[in-house]
């Protein structure tokens, strides 16, 4: 076994500020600090993250988190061996202040730098928490992500399928702002839905009838917002009631999707793989407890290991960057100063981009 690796990492790819320090190797990594700013109030006026905004609270907060998480994790940089840093996909205006202080850092000391895939960290937050095996399957749900992606290494991903619109983080913010619940819309909405009924509204569950991997969640959150207008038209306003009812509703068709399309998933996963025996959720959407409940149960029906990480490393965190630049340091992987933020930086870049493409490249 080589000697352990202790790898500062930061992660700034959307509206939370992170950095981490972790130590150890390849299969066996131990989180000493990993330190978390959300912007939740600095959004909260907006209905959403607005990317500016965004760009300017990492750019104060970034140097800040570096600080806490070394103070926390009692090292110094002196005891760092290298920094790994989100290099995207993400908000361009984030990732580019979490590189450039990554950038700065790396220039100052001499320490290696490592440009990391912000997916890649989620993907291997299960090899984290619990050191699992390759392959597995995994199911990267977030607010900005949603694709099955079966996990062969630390470099080499399939992606098997995904949302060819919205992600599920997306819709959940969405539907709370249509039903006037604030952001973040996942807690939200998964709040009010436990006091209301799933049946109440017979929402759509889109793609159900394909035979493959892929989801939608556009035209489901539109259905939520015709089902609002009708109750509104009707009663002339919202009632409490009628909201959770709708908020579960929502919340139970997404479900019944992930669970459906996980299903076809592990066979997909399985012909490609068949000593596969694990499957994994991570992203933030991974936190909602429905879903978590739902995947567990599909796993324990085809006798198939389930892991969800702690719900503290399913959003994001600069934990898994951390580790996951851990990796690639080991493999002798690293970058120089010339290393670029990217908006698109897709896993598997041997598949057709999901949601089409551009000047900027692939999206994710």
């Amino acid at each position: 076994m080589s000697a352990p690796l202790t790898i500062l990492g930061i992660e700034s790819s959307c509206d939370d500020t992170a950095a981490a320090v972790v130590r150890g190797v390849a299969g066996s990594a131990e989180v000493l600090s990993n330190i978390v700013y959300d912007q939740t109030t600095a959004h909260a006026a907006f209905g959403g993250v607005v990317p500016e905004i965004a760009a300017r609270a990492h750019a104060e907060k970034v140097d800040v988190a570096v600080q806490q998480a070394l103070i926390s994790s009692d090292v110094a940089l002196r005891d760092i061996d290298a920094i790994a840093v989100t290099a995207g996909p993400g908000l361009i205006g984030g990732v580019l202040s979490g590189v450039m202080c990554a950038k700065g850092l790396s220039a100052a000391t001499g320490l290696p730098l490592i440009g990391v895939n912000h997916l890649a960290g989620h993907a291997l937050t299960p090899q984290l928490t619990d050191g699992i095996a390759f392959p597995y399957l995994m199911l990267l749900v977030s607010g900005g992500h949603c694709q099955f992606l079966l996990v062969h290494d630390a470099e080499t991903y399939t992606r098997l399928g995904g949302t060819i619109d919205d992600a599920p983080g997306e819709a959940f913010d969405k539907t709370a702002r249509i039903l006037g619940l604030p952001q973040p819309g996942g807690p939200a909405v998964e709040a009010a839905a436990t006091q209301g009924d799933p049946t109440a509204f017979p929402l759509p569950r889109p793609l159900m009838n394909r035979d493959d991997c892929n989801m939608s969640f556009s035209g489901l959150k539109t259905a939520v917002l015709r089902a609002r207008d009708a109750v509104m038209a009707e009663h002339g306003g919202l009632p409490e009631a009628i909201r959770s009812d709708l908020c579960a509703s929502f919340q139970g068709a997404i479900c019944d999707v992930l669970t459906a399309k996980s299903r076809r998933a592990l066979r997909a996963a399985r012909a490609l793989a068949p000593d596969l025996s694990t499957f994994t959720v991570a992203g933030g959407v991974a936190a909602n407890t429905q879903i978590r409940t739902a995947l567990s149960g599909l796993c324990a029906e085809l006798e198939t290991d389930f892991l969800a990480p702690p719900l503290k490393l399913c959003t994001d965190n600069a934990a898994m960057i951390a580790y996951a630049g851990l990796l690639r340091f080991t493999a002798g992987m690293t970058d120089d100063l010339t290393l670029s933020a990217r908006p698109r930086w897709p896993l598997d870049q041997s598949s057709p981009a999901m949601l089409g493409s551009g000047k900027k490249g692939a999206k994710a």
